[in-house]
């Protein structure tokens, strides 16, 4: 006589409150922690162009906010400005493509306006062969990650992360913590002078900044953008 299979409905009851949520919402948990939305999967509601460029070169399909590639398109910042911060996304890109994130962003220094989270195609991208200072999840042009950093294959989905608390800032990918400055450092100071942003008057400090997508003339996809705001 077969044994039949052991059931344990509260197992199966305790996986479904931990579930992930779908794409482009919050779990109760993220709730409770004091997640926010910043992409609803069907409007750029929150988000406007910076520097009050025309609008162009974004679209919503399929649930992921898309940079359209070879067209005239602008940068996008949240309308909100952020100090302390957890913010969180997820990304793609085609062949030798180039994005990015941007932070500390302000509409008074529009030739570099905030530092910026590099993502690219490592392998295949022309910006790769300058260094690891200008790869994916560096602090572009001024600091690099960790060599062992866990990219994904291009056309995957990559998590990404930036803690901003104090003068702390880390830079996550998939689920790892790849670099970590602090602002005002000597690295970064170091870091900065060697960059093309060294005469530029204010890039490295903290202020209370918009978040931007940057609009690289290539194919980008995010999903899940989410923010938390840290005290």
């Amino acid at each position: 006589m077969k044994s039949r299979p052991i059931l344990f409905p509260a197992l199966f009851a305790l996986s479904a409150l931990v579930a992930p949520a779908a794409n482009n919402q919050l779990t109760a948990a993220e709730k409770s922690a004091g997640w926010q939305l910043l992409f609803d999967g069907k409007t750029m509601n929150g988000w406007r162009t910076y520097a009050g460029k025309p609008a162009g070169g974004w679209e919503v399909v399929d649930g992921t906010l898309h940079a359209i590639a070879k067209v005239k398109g602008s940068e996008l910042i949240t309308e909100k400005k952020y100090r302390d911060f957890e913010f969180s996304w997820e990304w793609k890109l085609p062949p030798a493509g180039n994005n990015g994130v941007k932070y500390f962003v302000t509409e008074a220094r529009t030739k570099s306006p905030g530092h910026e989270y590099q993502m690219l195609d490592d392998n295949a991208h022309p910006d790769a062969k300058f260094g690891a200072h200008r790869q994916t999840a560096s602090f572009y042009e001024v600091l690099p990650p960790a060599a062992d950093k866990p990219l994904k294959k291009v056309g995957e989905w990559n998590h990404s992360k930036i803690v901003v608390r104090g003068k702390t800032v880390e830079h996550w990918l998939n689920g790892r913590n790849v670099l970590t400055y602090e602002l005002g450092s000597e690295a970064v100071k170091a870091g900065i002078a060697k960059s093309k942003f060294k005469n530029d008057a204010g890039f490295g400090d903290k202020i209370d900044g918009h978040l931007m997508l940057t609009y690289h003339q290539d194919d980008c996809w995010y999903r899940n953008i989410k923010i938390r705001e840290l005290k």
